[in-house]
């Protein structure tokens, strides 16, 4: 275990890890909202044919302009991750303000997300598109790095589809809010 020393007087306490604490800490952080979406995959070789996944990630990041290089993570208890994890491709789409419903679609669990959100084509590589997303990128997977109970996503950005500019939507507090609310 790590110890660390007590504070000097007139600073943050600091207290052991627990999750429920880091929990609520992180539910602090806004964060702009990205869809992630890739094609499912045919069986065969012994393996079962999987569904196109989609989901609402809230830690989507730049990692690197040269190479160009963005993250996402995704919990690998997650329905999404059997999918994810034989990717060749996905699309992370970032949401506008007004896209709640978007996002909510995408971050409900036990739905056919693609089913219950119309509003989506299939682009190249067969990766599903989100209708009306400021902003696309195209992305071909480049690493996977198992980071405690998920993965860590490490993509490189093939096209991009920048749509009109405008707040972006935001997570925050646990619940989605439009950036210009903050």
């Amino acid at each position: 275990m790590t110890t660390v020393d007590r504070p000097v007087a007139g600073t943050t306490e600091l207290r052991p890890v627990d999750i429920d604490l880091l929990r609520a800490l992180l539910h602090r952080q806004a964060t702009t909202v990205a869809v992630v979406t890739t094609p499912g995959r045919s069986g065969g070789r012994g393996r079962p044919a999987l569904p196109p996944a989609g989901f609402a990630a809230t830690s989507f990041t730049s990692v690197s302009l040269e190479p160009p290089l963005v993250s996402f993570c995704l919990g690998r208890a997650s329905s999404n991750w059997p999918t994810v994890e034989r990717a060749e491709h996905v699309a992370v789409h970032l949401l506008a303000a007004g896209q709640q419903e978007v996002a909510r679609t995408f971050a409900t669990s036990g739905v056919d997300r693609f089913a219950a959100r119309p509003g989506w084509a299939l682009g190249p590589f067969g990766v599903p598109l989100v209708e009306g997303a400021p902003a696309v990128l195209l992305c071909r997977v480049a690493h996977r790095v198992s980071a405690g109970d998920h993965a860590i996503v490490i993509a490189e950005p093939l096209a991009l589809g920048v749509g009109e500019d405008g707040a972006p939507l935001v997570h925050h507090r646990g619940g989605h809010v439009d950036a210009d609310e903050q």
